[in-house]
């Protein structure tokens, strides 16, 4: 893959189709070599890679750093928690998972109202989609539940008067994230590994037809 090519919208639709549930990758690769770019080309396509391959290392390491920040405060690491959670629903394979879970508990106690959280189902013409799959969580479109965890969240920060600190934390944490994939130079690890996934969801889009 060229990244070089890659937009950021293209690269936010691959961050939030691709499946999150990999663990993250080891510390020893994850600080393992560290260069600066020689053009700006070379850091846009750096930059755009490592965010791709690392994605769940970087999500931790913010997480972690918001939790860090709120030590002393539990009401604002459960707010973190919530916008994680928030954040964590826009991405279609942790959505999906998440739902699959908490249906298959509830069916165990209540089969009636596990029925009722299956997501509807999309009309075929000819075979394929008529539309595009809106993705559902217990039966109620995405949408509802990320403005719900945000709401609550945002609440949250609130009452533990640690909005200022929030800010500060997660500046903190994205400059972290800039810094780690403006420096670290992809090994052919990670690039096989993109070529692999690319692959994946090409695959996965050619048996849906």
């Amino acid at each position: 893959m060229d990244w070089g090519n890659v937009t950021a919208e293209d690269l936010i639709d691959a961050l939030r189709e691709v499946d999150w549930s990999s663990p993250p990758r080891p510390l020893p690769e994850f600080f393992s070599r560290f260069t600066f770019p020689r053009s700006y080309a070379k850091w846009n396509s750096r930059l755009k890679c490592n965010l791709y391959y690392y994605r769940t290392n970087y999500f931790i390491m913010v997480v972690v750093i918001l939790g860090l920040g709120f030590l002393r405060r539990p009401v604002a690491i459960l707010a973190a928690m919530l916008t994680a959670l928030s954040i964590a629903f826009l991405n279609d394979s942790f959505a999906g998972t998440f739902s699959e879970k908490v249906t298959r508990t509830v069916r165990q106690f209540s089969p009636h109202l596990a029925a009722k959280m299956r997501p509807p189902l999309t009309p075929v013409i000819r075979g394929r989609p008529s539309a595009k799959r809106t993705i559902h969580i217990c039966g109620r479109p995405r949408w509802v539940f990320v403005f719900i965890f945000s709401a609550v969240s945002f609440i949250l920060w609130y009452v533990s008067c640690g909005l200022l600190t929030v800010l500060w934390a997660l500046a903190i944490a994205l400059l972290a994230t800039i810094l780690h994939a403006s420096f670290r130079t992809p090994n052919l690890k990670a690039r096989l590994n993109t070529f692999r996934e690319e692959f994946r969801a090409v695959w996965r889009n050619y048996s849906e037809l």
